[in-house]
């Protein structure tokens, strides 16, 4: 009886072996090296390693309950589990890892109500690293949560331009937790107007994401957004200027525009050009590819100022870019003055701009006469004219006259304090050549100058030629010419006796 009990025992001591041998070779099966490359069955292999290893753990704890196994193959069993354990989680957060991706769902570009561009990004978690693992794998409610496969952690957001310099305040958004199906958005401030930039993207642990994206357009709105760099201009009387107009559309239902000028005087003319400044334009279309136009607003100052136009009093007026449809909505434009409320009304898009009339005198000196002869003892007498053409008062005229060495001259008046638009003065001047001059000719060079609106004008230079000639002895000159007389006198007598002879 003994015999048998103990021969039963060893049989069912054999059988608890055989699955412990298997059990032992799944858990210690050699790394296949494709697993690295192929990380998804790599991972079904440790799971099933785990698995095996954890069936044996818990067999081998019941063996040794029973006292049929020592500690030392008990801890060599925990060992082999643990092995396989963290084998299959390293296997699992490499493929996690692997598989977790930011995307960027929206990119649109709107305008605030400062007039300032933003950028509106969308980002998400779309990883695959969600239910489709948990069911794959089976994994435990516990540790399933603790491994986070659906959370992307500190994802760091930044704005670039073509040469990679940050062009978005803040210089880099950062987003803690990017649950997956929970997208996030950011709002940027760009500091570089442009269409097209690059998303740059760093998460987890550095992977990094860079795109190059086309800027969708806020379509909430029906508007063309307007800006002018050169916004503020003086203009002389008499002459033009362009504002360059940038125009971007930010409209999903229109895309044909009228433009219009209001607050700006008749007095002055406006002409809207292309970019290229060739081809006149009193409408705007865009297309599904362009979303950005160039213009430019040409106006001309009338050549006097007038009740509306005043020297140096700066006038406000305002581009305004009308929905089609929506400009017999607007009423008289043209006749009317508007406030910026009024202007914010229309609800359509616009930029104020800014002119300021400046005026610059001209100097014209006319001078009658610029040759004269006089004797060696006599005095030339010149006389000009002062005329101010310009659009400004000419102030400090200065009359100045280089003549010739040793002469001696007056010129009245030497100075004028102002002389204004239209305004014509006459300048006397006298020059005598000294006791001892020669016969011959000289020059005397005016120069004329004044200030205007703190800008120096200069007059046309003018050469004055003053010819001394020899004096004439009267009573020699009647001497010969009795003579002279005398002369044909006597031929005419004497050749009428012989004749009648």
């Amino acid at each position: 009886m003994n015999t048998r009990l103990g021969l039963l025992a060893i049989f069912i001591f054999l059988l608890l072996l055989l699955p412990a041998t298997d059990a032992c070779a799944q858990a210690t099966a050699a790394f296949n090296q494709r697993d690295d490359e192929y990380r998804l069955l790599g991972l079904k292999r440790a799971q099933e390693m785990y698995e095996a290893a954890k069936a044996e753990w818990d067999r081998q704890k019941k063996l040794h309950d029973l006292d049929l196994i020592s500690d030392v193959e008990l801890e060599q069993a925990r060992r082999t589990f643990a092995d396989a354990e963290v084998n299959f989680q390293q296997s699992l957060l490499a493929v996690i890892f692997e598989e977790q991706f930011v995307s960027v769902m929206e990119a649109v570009k709107y305008q605030a109500d400062d007039g300032s561009k933003h950028v509106r990004l969308k980002i998400a978690n779309t990883s695959g690293g969600g239910a489709e693992f948990r069911k794959l794998i089976k994994l435990d409610d516990d540790l399933f949560r603790s491994l986070q496969p659906d959370v992307i952690n500190n994802v760091y957001v930044s704005l670039l331009n073509d040469d990679n310099a940050i062009i978005s305040q803040p210089y880099e958004a950062k987003i803690e937790e990017l649950l997956y199906g929970h997208p996030r958005k950011i709002d940027f401030k760009l500091l570089q107007d442009l269409d097209a930039l690059t998303v740059r993207i760093i998460y987890a642990n550095g992977a990094e994401r860079s795109m190059k994206i086309y800027l969708q357009k806020d379509n909430t709105v029906d508007r063309v957004a307007v800006q002018s760099e050169q916004f503020s201009q003086e203009v002389d009387l008499g002459r033009e200027t362009s504002f360059d107009l940038t125009l971007e559309l930010f409209s999903g239902t229109s895309n044909t525009f009228s433009l219009a000028v209001v607050n700006l005087p008749r007095e002055i003319t406006r002409t809207f050009m292309d970019a290229a400044g060739r081809v006149r334009l009193s409408q705007l279309k865009f297309t599904e590819s362009t979303h950005s136009k160039q213009a430019s607003l040409v106006v001309t100052l009338p050549d006097r100022p007038t009740g509306n136009v005043r020297m140096d009093e700066p006038i406000s007026f305002y581009v305004l870019v009308i929905p089609r449809d929506r400009i017999d909505d607007t009423g008289d434009l043209e006749n009317r003055t508007f406030t910026l409320e009024e202007v914010e009304a229309l609800d359509v898009g616009f930029v104020r701009l800014e002119l300021i009339p400046r005026g610059r005198g001209e100097l014209l000196v006319k001078a009658p006469q610029l040759y004269q002869a006089i004797s060696i003892d006599g005095t030339a007498e010149i006389a000009i004219d002062l005329v101010n053409e310009g659009s400004h008062r000419l102030d400090n005229v200065e009359i100045d006259v280089n003549i010739p060495l040793e002469w001696s001259g007056t010129i009245e008046p030497t100075h004028l304090e102002a002389l204004e638009i239209g305004e014509e003065k006459r300048i006397r001047m006298r020059f005598d050549p000294p006791d001892d001059a020669a016969v011959g000719r000289y020059e005397a060079r005016i120069k004329t100058s004044a200030m205007s609106a703190s800008q120096p004008v200069l007059g046309e230079d003018k050469t004055v030629t003053i010819e001394i000639k020899a004096s004439t002895n009267i009573f020699a000159t009647t001497i010969i010419i009795l003579l002279i007389l005398g002369l044909v006198g006597g031929i005419v007598f004497f050749g009428v006796r012989l004749s009648r002879r």
